[in-house]
């Protein structure tokens, strides 16, 4: 099956998923690759070829990617990359 353009309506199906399955996710995205290290929430508004455009704390702030995304399994992809190269925090001894 072949990948969907990264057209307006594929951007809101992705934002859609984020928002209501990953909101975690999402905040994560505005406090290490926005900068925005006090963020209490965030919205992922649209994506797009160079970069997502979030909703932080009432504030539209761009995420800028490191390539330009070619369609929909490129965004799947950059996205969880994205996620995954977040630092984890340290396990806890318990």
């Amino acid at each position: 099956m072949a990948a969907d353009p990264l057209t307006p309506a594929v951007s809101d199906r992705i934002c859609k998923h984020m928002n209501d399955d990953h909101a975690e996710a999402v905040l994560a995205y505005a406090r290490h690759y926005g900068g925005l290290t006090a963020a209490g929430s965030a919205r992922m508004l649209a994506v797009g070829p160079e970069a997502m455009r979030l909703e932080v704390d009432g504030v539209a702030v761009e995420v800028p990617f490191d390539h330009s995304l070619q369609d929909s399994d490129d965004a799947h992809r950059t996205l969880v990359a994205m996620l995954r190269a977040l630092p984890q925090p340290p396990a806890t001894a318990g």
